[in-house]
């Protein structure tokens, strides 16, 4: 018997995304999260930002087929409750050395929230950090373990993307995501993918087949 029933799961498992603003999940995952989505939970997590931008999260995050909770603030006590609460399989978050300071202050919460969540229900499994603008961190381009084809979810990215009305996505963000998910996507074979970068947590980082 594994030590871990969790071990014993072989398909897509429950996945939460933490991201700074609104528009993040659509940008940096939304292929992924649409994906996960057709076949486990997903809940993505962002902080109340004001009534347009939060209605904008709430649209994006149903053409992605996804949870959406929006915290006052995420603090890592706020984030930690959370994680007991839904007891995700994967956790999806910003680089830790991201070039924006609001996506590296994120990552960081999430890494603080992380280990007590961890020791007090065993999720979750596995950690992820995403792309970035050109991917590119304050040390260097992104080096991802993890590219997954969006070929399939890459239109409904966009739409989810597009619910950001209020923010530039026909002149930056819209262009940007489609750069880089037809890189991402030539260097694995695809036609769009994202990249993901797996970290440790309490020192493990387990194998798996899937996202």
């Amino acid at each position: 018997m594994p030590r871990n029933p969790d071990d014993q799961l072989t398909g897509p498992q429950s996945v939460l995304a933490v991201f700074a603003h609104p528009d993040d999940a659509e940008l940096w995952a939304g292929g992924t999260l649409a994906l996960h989505a057709q076949h486990a939970p997903v809940h993505i997590a962002v902080p109340l930002r004001d009534p347009v931008r939060d209605a904008e999260a709430k649209a994006g995050a149903a053409v992605l087929g996804a949870t959406l909770h929006q915290l006052a603030e995420l603090t890592p006590s706020a984030l930690q409750a959370l994680l007991v609460e839904l007891k995700p399989h994967v956790v999806i978050t910003h680089p830790v050395l991201d070039t924006h300071t609001e996506h590296r202050h994120t990552a960081e919460k999430v890494l603080e929230a992380l280990p007590e969540a961890k020791i007090e229900t065993g999720r979750p499994r596995r950690l992820y950090t995403c792309d970035t603008y050109n991917s590119l961190t304050l040390v260097g381009p992104v080096t991802p373990t993890v590219l997954v084809d969006v070929t399939s979810t890459f239109d409904t990215k966009m739409r989810a993307l597009r619910c950001h009305e209020s923010q530039p996505v026909e002149d930056h963000f819209g262009p940007m995501a489609e750069d880089l998910a037809r890189l991402w996507g030539r260097r694995s074979g695809a036609v769009h993918a994202e990249a993901f970068t797996a970290l440790p947590i309490l020192g493990r980082l387990p194998g798996a087949t899937h996202l």
